[in-house]
């Protein structure tokens, strides 16, 4: 399993920008994909999730409104749109498999430790 993020960068307050987490070696289309971000030195967070169809979606309270999950299963990546960034948002950002994305709802941020794959994540710095 290999997990790709890209599109992280430096940006200003209210700005926008596009993750994208290239997927390989396993079967993409048949995984619940989820975001996660953490500050340096804090625990992470969960962000926002998606069914390997991708027929639902879960997400934080925090990026509701601003953030919007989507994922191409014919290329094997999936993308986190962040509009209206704020300096809060400044994080690295990674992409993870997920075994039910759906437990978010149950189970809040203790699902974390059920997530399998990693990416290597991508900073987000929110900034003026």
């Amino acid at each position: 399993v290999q997990l790709v993020e890209s599109g992280g960068c430096m940006v200003h307050p209210v700005g926008y920008l596009i993750l994208s987490c290239a997927a390989s070696g396993f079967s993409f289309s048949t995984y619940d994909m989820s975001w996660v971000r953490q500050a340096p030195g804090t625990g992470p967070e969960w962000v926002w999730a998606i069914k390997s169809d991708a027929t639902n979606q879960y997400y934080s309270a925090a990026v509701r409104g601003r953030f919007a999950i989507s994922r191409d299963n014919a290329n094997s990546t999936l993308y986190l749109q962040m509009n209206n960034l704020r300096p809060d948002d400044t994080d690295l950002y990674y992409c993870a498999t997920d075994p039910d994305a759906s437990r978010w709802t149950i189970q809040g941020n203790h699902h974390l430790l059920m997530l399998e794959d990693w990416g290597q994540g991508t900073l987000v710095t929110v900034s003026s």
